[in-house]
């Protein structure tokens, strides 16, 4: 059976959606309606106050027909981490993924094969329809999740140059670890310059010096056999892909060194033949083709290293390999 792939990523969507409100103190029994559309009070502390995130995961159709999701326990938890920084109620661990489970289920014959798959967009908002909340927390808090499915976001060998940002953050510091739209929207005009005056296809944040994240991928520098990416902080988002990234690079005999890094020491790492590599659901890993620094474009002279890792981890979601972390979790 063929099952078509969107031509544009994220653009159709199953019917249906499970809906689960945080009301009167408690969270409410999961409801299933139309994915088509969604009752909002035009007063409601989300569209004001920016009370709300998201998180994105995916489901894959194996070789052997099983339907597997990917990590979703982590998703959840970085859910529910956003939820208390951001003071919205923290979704339950165990209705939240019965939710997806029976999503991806309903979902199944919509499907595409490997190396497509069902993304999955689990959003969580603030619904008090109060406009003089603006110091206050939502006391009602909503979560919806949307399947879509979705081609293979990677294109080998397609370019992947970076401007390296030394002047501007890409979201406040101690948001930079809750998954919220306000934090891509913020970085927006500076990846729309960087792809004016320089054809950049993102920007990589390094304030002062310090390199940490893209707008939308965690980031690392391969080199050699050592792996070197930002330490976990309130600064930067902590990725799911970039978890399962490092931990399958060890395994490959790679030392991942989580430290502090200045654009310095990138620069002259990449002209002495170092890789780089962005990290997010939606592409696993995107081999980085070049970057501009100071003005100057420097090529990055390899991907192959990038490249084999990417492939150890979606040979584990493709049911290709085994699977001796537990990340998956069968669905049917």
């Amino acid at each position: 059976m063929t099952r078509p792939v969107p031509a544009v990523f994220g653009s159709v969507f199953h019917a249906e959606m499970p809906v689960i409100a945080f009301e009167n103190g408690a969270w409410q029994p999961t409801r299933w309606q139309p994915s088509s559309e969604l009752t909002l009070a035009p007063g409601a502390h989300a569209l004001h106050y920016g009370s709300e995130c998201f998180e994105g995961l995916k489901a894959f159709r194996q070789q052997n027909g099983k339907i597997v999701l990917f990590r979703p326990d982590m998703n959840i938890a970085r859910m529910q981490q956003s939820a208390r920084i951001l003071h919205l109620a923290e979704p339950e661990t165990e209705p939240f993924l019965n939710a997806l489970v029976e999503l991806v289920k309903r979902a199944a014959d919509e499907i595409p094969d490997a190396p497509a798959s069902l993304y999955l967009r689990p959003t969580l908002i603030g619904t008090d329809p109060v406009i003089g909340k603006a110091a206050t927390p939502s006391d009602g808090t909503l979560l919806y999740i949307l399947a879509s499915p979705v081609g293979d976001y990677f294109k080998a060998g397609s370019p992947m140059k970076l401007l390296v940002e030394t002047e501007n953050m890409r979201c406040a510091p101690h948001m930079g670890r809750v998954k919220c739209g306000g934090n891509y929207a913020s970085a927006l005009p500076w990846v729309l310059k960087a792809k004016a005056e320089h054809g950049a296809h993102q920007v990589l944040f390094c304030p002062n010096g310090d390199v940490q994240e893209t707008a939308a991928a965690n980031f690392a520098l391969i080199n050699g056999n050592e792996i070197i990416t930002k330490p976990l902080t309130a600064e930067f988002l902590h990725g799911v892909t970039r978890d399962s990234v490092l931990t399958v690079a060890k395994d490959m005999g790679y030392t991942v060194s989580e430290r502090n890094f200045t654009v310095a020491e990138l620069k002259a790492a990449v002209e002495n033949g170092a890789e780089a590599i962005l990290t997010g659901t939606a592409a696993v890993i995107s081999p980085v083709t070049s970057f501009v620094i100071g003005g100057q474009e420097i090529a990055v002279q390899s991907t192959e290293r990038g490249n084999a890792i990417r492939k150890a981890v979606t040979d584990i979601q493709y049911g290709l390999a085994e699977d001796k972390y537990g990340w998956l979790v069968e669905v049917c």
